[in-house]
Parts: structure tokens; sequence; C-alpha cells
């Protein structure tokens, strides 16, 4: 906690001056007054990172100065010093907000050091508790007015949906990821999702619920507040929580299996790392498989793994592959099987890797091969979400 500054007040010159010489040899930043009075403007001035105050001062003393600073603030730790014969006054100080004391005369300055920084860390992580909380606050209660819309007005749901989806694309270090997703009817039951995790990672992935219509758009909010717990809690944890998509899909299925609505996800997602330059994914029961194309060599990426939301004891495994300089990824509800023309499941197959090997590696060109374009019959959902490095 060094570089912290430090408002000493203390009436004694000599104790005053040596706890400042001893912070400044510490690395700590010192500000002094010598009585409460002087302390106060001093504060209200610098803002110090803590206080440490003795109790017995003329002019304004030690319980006074506690008083007028709790009333502006309870966020700066106030560490008092007292003689050992007024515990009172000690006691008092706590009451009032006091984060700490110390009993004079202070013969071991290490102990005092301790002190302050003890004090500094347990107000960091109180600053950092409480912007949490107000982060998950504003997010619940994000949530829980769209959840409000979605039962109000279908169209106003729609709204609602394409808010909570990313409002534009995502680039990163070279990368790009883009989506579309068609409705079948004004809600819908698939979702994307992508968001950066540090300064060298981001994560992806596309999402269909099972049925249709209002049940179904219910579920995609949930997996929204779900991924912004999780991120929440990756970054209240300093980022230091190795990310796995395996271990996000089992957090998923065992959600949605005590919501005990009845719905189920298929799910495919990845973790890009650039520093690795390597693509971390799961699946959970998507279908159709996504496609990887690195010039004309286009072939369906391996896997398989359960359907999210059916099976308690469902296990998912992560894979990894090595990503080339230039290559895209394009990755399909089912939703498009039922508007391709082709009537066997390979032909359609074969179908998409011809128009992705023609080039359709953008969310525009693709769309527009398609012909989904002003599509608004579709019998089912369509979502595509393309990552590409070109």
């Amino acid at each position: 906690m060094t570089g912290s500054t430090i408002l000493v007040i203390d009436d004694d010159t000599i104790v005053r001056e040596s706890i400042v010489t001893y912070l400044k040899g510490s690395g700590f930043k010192a500000l002094e007054a010598e009585n409460g009075q002087q302390g106060l403007h001093i504060f209200r001035e610098h803002r110090p990172d803590l206080i440490l105050c003795d109790l017995r001062m003329p002019i304004m003393d030690g319980l006074t100065m506690l008083s007028q600073v709790r009333s502006e603030t309870s966020d700066i730790p106030f560490i008092v010093v007292s003689g050992a014969g007024v515990m009172t006054d000690v006691v008092e100080a706590l009451h009032l907000g006091a984060s700490d004391f110390l009993v004079k005369p202070i013969v071991d300055l290490e102990v005092l050091e301790y002190a302050i920084n003890r004090a500094l860390e347990k107000a960091q992580l109180l600053m950092e508790n409480k912007r949490y909380r107000a982060s998950l606050e504003k997010a619940n209660n994000s949530l829980k007015s769209s959840l409000t819309l979605l039962e109000e007005d279908q169209k106003a749901g729609r709204q609602v949906q394409m808010n909570m989806l990313p409002g534009q694309p995502l680039e990163f270090q070279g990368f790009k990821v883009d989506h579309n997703i068609i409705p079948s009817l004004y809600l819908s039951g698939d979702f994307v999702d992508y968001f950066t995790l540090n300064d060298h990672s981001f994560a992806f992935y596309l999402a269909d619920v099972s049925g249709h219509g209002a049940s179904s758009a219910f579920v995609t909010v949930l997996l929204k507040h779900m991924s912004i717990s999780l991120l929440q809690d990756y970054h209240a944890h300093g980022g230091k929580i190795r990310v796995k998509p395996s271990h996000v899909l089992n957090y998923i299925n065992l959600s949605l299996l005590k919501t005990g609505l009845g719905k189920h996800v298929t799910v495919f997602g990845g973790i890009v790392n650039t520093r690795d330059q390597t693509l971390t994914y799961s699946f959970g029961g998507h279908f159709p498989l996504p496609i990887i194309a690195q010039g004309k060599e286009v072939r369906f990426l391996e896997g398989k793994g359960l359907p999210v939301g059916l099976f308690e004891d469902a296990v998912y495994e992560d894979a990894i592959i090595d990503l080339p300089q230039q290559f895209s990824l394009t990755i399909l509800s089912d939703g498009i099987l039922e508007v391709l023309p082709q009537k066997s499941l390979k032909e359609k197959e074969d179908y998409l890797l011809s128009v992705i090997r023609e080039g359709a590696d953008t969310v525009a060109a693709l769309t527009e091969k398609l012909g989904l374009d002003g599509n608004q019959e579709a019998p089912d959902d369509i979502a595509m979400l393309i990552l590409a490095r070109n």
C-alpha cells in the first residue's frame, strides 16, 4: 500500500515529525497537522487515503475531528492514537467509526505501519465490494426491467433482446467477431454474445434455446444474466481465474436445471487467447457443426457434447486448436437447415461448405448469399456468428 497519502494529526511536534519521517521512509506520502481544526482543513483540501489522529489535542480533539470526517465520508480509514489511561475515548472513537486504534507511546513504528497497511487494504476491499454490489444491482435492475417488458409487449420485448445483444462487432488485436439473428417471431430463442476478458483474450458463444416465443426468449435473458454474473466474478477476482468454456457450460447446465423451466439450450462457446494464438472451445449439443475456413480449405470443426439444461450428470470437454493467420469460423443455429432448399442433411451441409469456400466469410456476405435478407417467415430462429482474422 506504499504510495498512499497519510494525514498525521498530533499536537506533540516530536511525535508527529518522527511518524511523518518514518512513513516517508517507508514509501508513503505524508501530510501533518497539529490539531483537529487544522487537520480537518487539510483533509477537505487534499482528501488523504488514511488519517492517523491523536485523541487528546487542543482547539479540536480527535473525537470531534473523527465525527466531522465521518459526517462527510465513511470511506477513508481513520486510526486513533490514545494514551493507555483513556480507553473510554477509544471505545467512543470506535463507535464513531474509527478503523483501528493504537496506544501511546508507539515504541515500534513497524506496528504502526502494519496497522496502516491493514486499514488501507480493508478500505480498498470495502470499496471494491461496494462497486461490485452497485454494478451487480445495476445489472439486476436492468434484467428485471427487461423481463417486465417481455411480459407486457412482444414488440418491446424484441427491442429489449436487441439491446442485450452486442451493439457492434468486436475487433480485438486483428480478430473480428460479428453476428446476425433473424427471429421467426417477434422474440427469438437464439442468442449470441461476445466480450473481452483481459488484454489478451476474449470469449464468445452462440446459444439456441428449445422452442419459440416468449418462453424461449425468457431463457435468453437468463443466459445474459449468467454471463454478466460470471464476468463480474472473473473481474472481482482480478482476472486471475482460469476460464474454461466447459466450466461455463457446466454452470449454465446446472443453473437451468434448477429453474425448472423445462427448457434446454444448445451452445457452442469459445475463448481466443491472442498470446498463444489458440482457440479453446466446447460443445453443448450444438448443431450444425461450426465451419472453419482457411483459404479454399473448408471443414467442419470436430466436437461433441450434450445439450445444456437436460442432464445433471452431463460432462463437457474443452478442445484447443491453433489459429492460422487468416481464417474464418462460422457458427450457425439449426434454423438455417430449415430454409435451405436442399433435401438431405448431407446436401445442406455440402452447400454451406461451398458457400463459405466461395468467400462468404462475413455476416453481410453470408446473409446475402443464403437469401436471408428480409426473411420474415422463417420456420425457426436463425442465428449466425462469425469469428475471423484476415
